[in-house]
């Protein structure tokens, strides 16, 4: 039986679990990050205690966690967009396979407008593989639209990522 689908913020103590996701994520699907798995594990523990911290309160960025019952089968991180000031962007946006297209994706989305909004950002923005139609096609129900940009993904040249992106 499905549990309800909710979303939550990453608790400061969670660092276990985050570091975890970040790893089903990249075994998932590895042509979808800018990292390799073999970067991320060889990470130390301060690395995803000091990372951790970064996305929970009072930190500046935050990672939302979607949950079927107490099961967390997705996550996405809302960033603070260094290059421009009044932006933020989407990042490291995964659900777990299983429970792809029942709007964990969505809810994730919904849950980073609220946090980008709260903080009076006015664009929202994110990196999304070119060669993803799934993706392409969440981001675009959402509001989000090319701008043009694309680069290689860093973990893999032979791949492209585009930048979309959306008023608030």
């Amino acid at each position: 039986m499905r549990g309800a689908l909710t979303v939550r913020r990453l608790a400061v103590h969670e660092v276990d679990l985050h570091r975890d996701l970040r790893l089903s994520a990249l075994r998932d699907a590895p042509e979808s990050f800018g990292e390799t798995l073999a970067e991320v594990v060889a990470r130390p523990e301060c690395y995803w205690e000091e990372l951790t911290r970064s996305v929970t309160p009072p930190g500046p960025h935050a990672m939302f966690l979607a949950c079927e019952g107490d099961r967390v089968v997705g996550s996405a991180y809302g960033l603070v967009d260094q290059e421009r000031g009044q932006a933020a962007r989407v990042g490291g946006m995964w659900v777990e396979p299983s429970v792809r297209r029942r709007g964990a994706g969505r809810a994730l989305l919904r849950a980073i407008f609220g946090w980008a909004r709260e903080r009076r950002f006015n664009r929202l923005a994110l990196w999304a593989p070119a060669h993803s139609a799934a993706a392409f096609a969440l981001y675009r129900q959402a509001g989000f639209r090319e701008t043009g940009r694309r680069r290689p993904l860093p973990s893999d040249p032979s791949l492209e990522v585009a930048e979309l992106e959306r008023p608030l």
